[in-house]
């Protein structure tokens, strides 16, 4: 009995994993990216510039809708910070702009950047923008492997201030407001009392320790 209930468990599990499996969501503190000032939706084509002209060098030609990628080589992860195929969203890590292009990182595992023509100003977000955005529509996940301090909730945006509580197994964060590196959230915790206040979203050198919970 035992045997078919796990079957039946596996059975309904699978696909469940399967459909969850393509998705790219940060889930750990990294010290990638700290030098991006913001993301790039990406177009379906991706034209990638060694310089921001068109007379430039073609360095990477990118096709991609839904969970289909084209060439075979390119892994999703190393391309997108953010990857749904369900939604069709693709977002790149941004770390230079003009008034017509971006630049940027088209492999995460090497850092290589190169330069995609803007076809919509809509598409580029700074953090900010994406965190106003996503974060308060999806709320805020506190990634694995942030420091104690990321969880405290203070009572304003200083490093001194008095913290009110301490965040220890979030159910839900909700997202009020970005206030540089300092996001308002109010907390479902684990005990599920409420709890509302600053907290650090990102380091003074650009670590995020909390990401939007995008699903």
């Amino acid at each position: 009995m035992k045997k078919i209930l796990l079957i039946f468990a596996m059975l309904f599990l699978a696909p469940i994993y399967v459909y969850s499996a393509e998705n790219i969501v940060p889930e750990y503190v990294s010290i990638e990216y700290n030098n991006t000032f913001g993301l790039y939706q990406a177009p379906n084509e991706i034209l990638i510039f060694q310089e921001p002209s068109e007379g430039s060098n073609l360095v990477q030609n990118i096709s991609w809708i839904g969970s289909q990628i084209q060439p075979d080589s390119i892994k999703k992860k190393d391309l997108f910070i953010v990857y749904l195929p369900e939604k069709n969203l693709g977002l790149l890590a941004v770390t230079d702009e003009t008034e017509e292009w971006v630049e940027i990182i088209y492999n995460n595992k090497t850092g290589a950047k190169g330069w995609i023509k803007k076809d919509d100003p809509y598409r580029f977000m700074t953090w900010v923008m994406f965190y106003n955005m996503y974060g308060r529509k999806y709320g805020l996940k506190l990634l694995k492997e942030a420091p104690s301090e990321a969880k405290d909730i203070h009572t304003s945006t200083e490093d001194n201030s008095k913290i009110l509580s301490t965040i220890n197994m979030p159910q839900k964060i909700n997202l009020t407001a970005i206030k540089g590196n300092w996001a308002l959230v109010s907390v479902l915790d684990v005990d599920r009392t409420p709890k509302t206040g600053y907290v650090k979203w990102r380091s003074d050198k650009g670590i995020k320790y909390y990401f939007p919970d995008i699903k």
